[in-house]
Parts: C-alpha cells; structure tokens; sequence
C-alpha cells in the first residue's frame, strides 16, 4: 500500500463527513461524536507517522487536543493535512524502513493499511450510527484487506471482509471475530494464521 491510497481513502471520508450536518453528532459505537472521531483518525495517522520516522524504538505516544470550540470543517482540515503527512512519510520511506506498532514493526506498506484502515472504518462507523448509506472505494478496502488480514476471504466483498475482521460485521460460513488484530509487518513475515 502506499500514499495514493490513504489519498483516496481520505478523500471518500472527507466526503462523508462532510454530509454529517453536525460535528456534535453523537457516534455510540466509538463513545463520542463525529468531531470526536475525526480527531482520533487524526491523532492516529500522526502517530503513525511519526512512528516509522521514529524507526523500530517505541515512540512516545501522544493524542492531539480537541479544542471545545473545534467546527467539524476545522477538525476536516486537520484530518485532511493528517493524511497527507503520512501519505508523504509513506511515500518517502525506504524499503527496509520499519516503525513501531505494538502489533509488529511495521513497514511503510503497513502504516498506510494502518492509516487507510484507521480512516475507512471509523468513517464505517460513523456511517452506521449516522444512518449515512456509504461504502469506501473498493480497491482501497480490498488492498486494506490484503495487506493487513490476509486471513480474510479474497473472495469475499472487500467490505464486507474488512468489517468481518475487525468485528464489526458477519460473513456467511465464517464464525464471528470477537477479538482481532491486525497484521502491520511485512507480509513476508505473517505465520499464515489468524492472529487474536
């Protein structure tokens, strides 16, 4: 995975923010509201920036301050700026780059399924709470997927498969996740099982 894709997840999630009339929106499944989301994906595509420039030493973690006064646009403009800053990290990484996760040392391909997913699923959410009919572009979930549940059906509606693997939805013939992880190293270094 790689910047062009965070860019194309973000933009599907700005778009859908953008169509919650209220950042005060209340968003039960994650305990917060739309701004309160926003600003998490936020704080973690930072972290995950400055994590792989950190390289393999764990980096102090941190959350960005939501201000009381924030306005969703406000918060948008960060998650959007968030987004290019790891897209570009990402961009620029090396091929034997790696950063602290505390699910594995991830490479630049796994900070941005990491990213990608931070965005497409807590967009997902948001969604679902929100009662907003939306489904993130295809080749980004399908990629996401690949890269960070390889255990999850190809076959399988991306989607629908992402969600699965994260607990947040059934797939015919497979149990339900009720605990999962993802898989941010390399791909060359996944034991072929389904972590949890």
């Amino acid at each position: 995975m790689t910047g062009d894709d965070l860019r194309v997840a973000g933009l599907a999630v700005q778009e859908l923010l953008a169509r919650v009339p209220d950042g005060a929106a209340a968003v039960p499944t994650l305990g917060t509201d739309v701004i309160g989301v926003a600003t998490h994906i936020t704080s973690c595509l930072t972290w995950y920036a400055s994590d792989l420039v950190a390289g393999t030493d764990e980096a102090t973690a941190f959350d960005l301050v939501r201000r009381p006064d924030a306005e969703l646009a406000d918060v948008l403009t960060q998650l959007r700026a968030a987004t290019e800053v790891l897209a570009r990290v990402v961009d620029a990484a090396g091929p034997d780059e790696r950063g602290f996760h505390d699910w594995g040392l991830a490479d630049a391909s796994g900070f941005a399924g990491m990213g990608c997913a931070e965005l497409l699923l807590h967009a997902g959410d948001v969604a679902t709470d929100r009662g907003l009919d939306w489904t993130p572009p295809s080749r980004v979930g399908d990629a996401v997927r690949a890269r960070l549940f390889p255990w999850a059906p190809a076959e399988a509606d991306p989607w629908t498969a992402l969600l699965w693997a994260t607990g947040r939805g059934e797939l015919p013939g497979r149990e339900p996740v009720t605990s999962w992880r993802w898989h941010c190293a390399p791909l060359s270094e996944w034991d072929g099982t389904q972590p949890t």
